[in-house]
């Protein structure tokens, strides 16, 4: 079954589109006549169809927490378009997901550093890595009454190493000469899980700091606080948020749609060209622009070029089986790819996402259609 889109990700493939590519390649089931509503159908603008599954199909996947408010968004949406096919996301960090996706007990994992070759390894059945949105990860701060802090390179890697453990220490005060810093102490918010969200903002701190490097390193888990400090952790970017929010002088890193929705201070941060860049979608986006996805679609965006690049953007990736012992969970995998990829990209920005360039649709959607032999989407 070839699915073909007409116009760019925002026009193309439709909830109706993914209800005919359901219905086709359940072997038999026909459209259903406009404005009747059958057990476990779709709606869409322009009908009802059926659905090929006799019974309820259930996915369960788990993982990272940097991009669950998104994911849960989606899976009650397509359960309202397809009763049927019902997900169940489980937030508790790309760490623990990816130990159990390796395991075998979820359906799919979620992680947003993509797996290296020793973790690919240890997966039996194989994997596909499928990114499927993207994200800032920023400093967020509790500090009443300071708007608009900026944090230089090498200030933000000191507070993180608990060199800096004063706001109105010298180095911030020099990155920001028009505002009143307080005499508070810093506390630095850090995950207590393995984090996909820690493992990318230690691999940029890495690349960009040889202190940092070489003290602290990166991973999904890392030693906090090797010069000292104060430093406090929180499970998952939902725990991180809060801890932030109840402690006035802290400061932590978070995924960007969790500070906007919880309307938590950002800083803005230096970019490589040296331009001081606050988190917001387009500073995102131009980072994307500017990263070129492998085939394999992994790619670790470190340091990126660009004047108006965000400094700290990746990817966030579903990871699936190649292959599925049962068919109707293969055909229900590839529907909610394919509903990722065109409606749920729609509601990306509302929740603090950013929807993927068309072209890593296009690079996703190919290598989705491994999955199930009967279900191909083509977003050309």
């Amino acid at each position: 079954m070839i699915i073909k889109s007409k116009n760019k990700l925002a026009e193309s493939l439709s909830v109706l589109v993914l209800a005919l590519s359901l219905t086709a390649c359940g072997g038999g089931e026909t459209p259903t006549t406009e404005g009747t509503t059958p057990e476990g159908t779709g709606e869409t603008e322009t009908g009802t169809l059926t659905v090929p599954f006799e019974n309820t199909v259930a996915l369960t996947g788990a993982g990272a927490s940097f991009p669950a408010p998104l994911y849960q968004n989606w899976f009650v949406a397509l359960n309202q378009k397809v009763p049927k096919l019902q997900v169940n996301y489980q937030s508790v960090g790309s760490g623990a997901g990816v130990e159990q996706f390796t395991a075998g007990t979820v359906d799919f994992g979620a992680s947003d550093t993509a797996m290296k070759d020793d973790e690919i390894a240890k997966v039996s059945k194989g994997v596909l890595m499928l990114p499927v949105t993207a994200g800032s990860i920023v400093f967020a701060y509790n500090l009443p009454g300071v708007e608009g802090l900026k944090l230089s390179r090498q200030t933000y890697v000191d507070i993180a190493l608990g060199k800096i453990t004063k706001w109105n220490d010298p180095k911030i005060v020099a990155d920001n000469p028009d505002l009143t810093l307080p005499d508070k102490p810093i506390i630095f918010i850090h995950r207590s899980d393995g984090s996909g969200t820690t493992g990318v903002l230690t691999k940029h701190l890495s690349a960009i700091s040889e202190d940092w490097k070489t003290k602290v390193g990166e991973g999904k888990t890392v030693q906090w606080g090797p010069n000292g400090g104060t430093f406090l952790g929180g499970k998952g970017n939902e725990g991180v948020t809060a801890t932030i929010m109840q402690n006035e002088g802290a400061i932590g890193y978070v995924e960007y749609g969790y500070a906007k929705n919880n309307k938590l201070a950002m800083a803005a941060i230096q970019n490589k060209a040296g331009q001081f860049i606050p988190p917001t979608d387009e500073a995102a986006s131009e980072t994307l622009a500017n990263v070129e996805l492998p085939e394999n679609l992994r790619a670790f965006i470190t340091d990126p070029e660009g004047e108006t690049s965000y400094p700290i953007v990746t990817y966030t990736w579903i990871l699936a089986f190649p292959k599925y012992d049962d068919p109707n969970k293969a055909i229900a995998m590839e529907a909610m790819i394919q509903y990722a990829l065109t409606e749920g990209q729609k509601v990306a920005p509302a929740l603090g996402y950013v929807p993927l360039p068309f072209t890593v649709v296009q690079k996703v959607a190919a290598t989705a259609d491994q999955i199930s032999p009967d279900f191909t989407i083509n977003v050309d």
